[in-house]
């Protein structure tokens, strides 16, 4: 079994937890940069998208940190499944993916690394911590409960 794994930016969650948890597993995990995986999955190099979700409305539509969107997008286009990590299922208080607020965070967070400014003073950034996957762009959701498709995960009992 292989892996790769995106770096997450700006936290390095795929870095520090994703790729160095596979690795200590002793699964075969490489790592690159978020705008890479297009250019990797159009090159065949991988067969599967994972991530996880933090948030599932009824429709199926999940919501999970900023750019789980595009590479279910990419993988969509190119005939590759995506799957949602989505543990125990549905938020119940969300109906619909667009019910789900969509958190915008300090744009400090993406101007700075540690504490250090790493681009110009009159450079702005945005930073939307998540984003909302349609149900059509997924192939199915894993839950304590098994694998779902996004259309049936409003019907699942709550655990």
């Amino acid at each position: 079994m292989k892996a790769i794994c995106t770096e997450t930016r700006p936290y390095l969650q795929g870095t520090r937890l994703t790729a160095w948890s596979l690795s200590e597993m002793g699964i075969d995990t490489t790592l690159i940069t978020n705008n890479m995986a297009a250019y990797c999955m159009s090159k065949r190099m991988i067969q599967k998208v994972f991530a996880a979700a933090d948030r599932i409305a009824m429709d199926g539509a999940v919501a999970n940190k900023a750019g789980t969107m595009q590479l279910a997008i990419c993988a969509r286009h190119l005939g590759i499944t995506s799957y949602i990590l989505g543990y125990g299922g549905p938020d119940r208080c969300a109906l619909r993916g667009h019910e789900i607020p969509i958190e915008e965070r300090d744009p400090r967070e993406v101007l700075e690394f540690q504490g250090t400014r790493i681009t110009g003073d009159r450079v702005q950034a945005y930073y939307p911590a998540f984003d909302v996957t349609p149900p059509e762009l997924i192939t199915g959701i894993v839950t304590v409960s098994g694998v779902h498709k996004p259309s049936e995960i409003g019907s699942l009992q709550s655990h």
